[in-house]
């Protein structure tokens, strides 16, 4: 009895290390993305609705901080114990209004939107940032990036003109550094509209790095950016 005891906790251990293995599993870096409004809004396949706060500034909006590997895969819902907690953003709630609303039907909040992506991809970086770090880091980084000012310094306007994928790429390069990732949908017209821009972090969440892999995204060589 004494032995099978032992046996048993032993593997008991066992276990629990592989746990916290999976629950801290690494990462090679943070996709940090962002979405343009007015193709959100103007697509053929979805329409938007503003959040309980009203209607967003015509600003790039967070749509997450996505823990990835360097051979592009991702990890997701690593902690199913680490739920969204509102209180771990209270210091932070009217800049997640303002940097973070969710568009989507029906109206809300922001807080489905929010944990959502805490719980798929937030709960994947818990080894670098708690909760509240995850979230302060996005905005922070929203801040820092502030790409509606690097493409309108490039003269790069939401004004529902046609622009050169290339030249939308290298204004954003010269502003921040590094070589983005674009993503692109379709208004109802057809037109290929800039709907996010991918840009790559380290895995503290704070500084921007060099791509290890861009996105597979498809983009028309010329893309419109839609008013908002």
């Amino acid at each position: 009895m004494k032995f099978n005891y032992s046996i048993f906790i032993f593997n008991l251990l066992i276990l629990q290390h592989l746990s916290t293995l999976c629950l801290s599993q690494d990462f090679d870096f943070f996709y940090f993305v962002q979405q343009w409004p007015g193709a959100y809004c103007d697509t053929k396949r979805q329409h938007c609705c503003y959040p309980e706060t009203g209607r967003p500034a015509a600003d790039f909006g967070i749509h997450g901080l996505w823990p990835n590997y360097k051979d592009g895969s991702y990890p997701s819902n690593c902690d199913p114990d680490s739920v969204f907690d509102r209180t771990q953003i209270s210091e932070v709630l009217s800049s997640m209004d303002k940097h973070w609303p969710s568009l989507s039907c029906p109206s809300s909040n922001g807080l489905r939107f929010w944990s959502h992506e805490w719980e798929k991809h937030g709960t994947c970086s818990e080894s670098e940032l708690d909760q509240k770090e995850y979230f302060e880091a996005a905005i922070k980084l929203k801040e820092k990036a502030n790409l509606l000012k690097v493409l309108n310094s490039a003269g790069i306007e939401a004004n529902d003109e046609m622009y050169s994928l290339e030249s939308v790429k290298n204004a954003i390069e010269e502003g921040i550094g590094f070589t983005p990732g674009i993503e692109c949908n379709r208004d109802s017209a057809g037109n290929a509209q800039l709907y996010q821009v991918y840009l790559c972090v380290d895995t503290s969440g704070s500084e921007f790095i060099k791509c290890p892999i861009l996105p597979r995204t498809k983009c028309a060589s010329t893309i419109q950016f839609p008013k908002f």
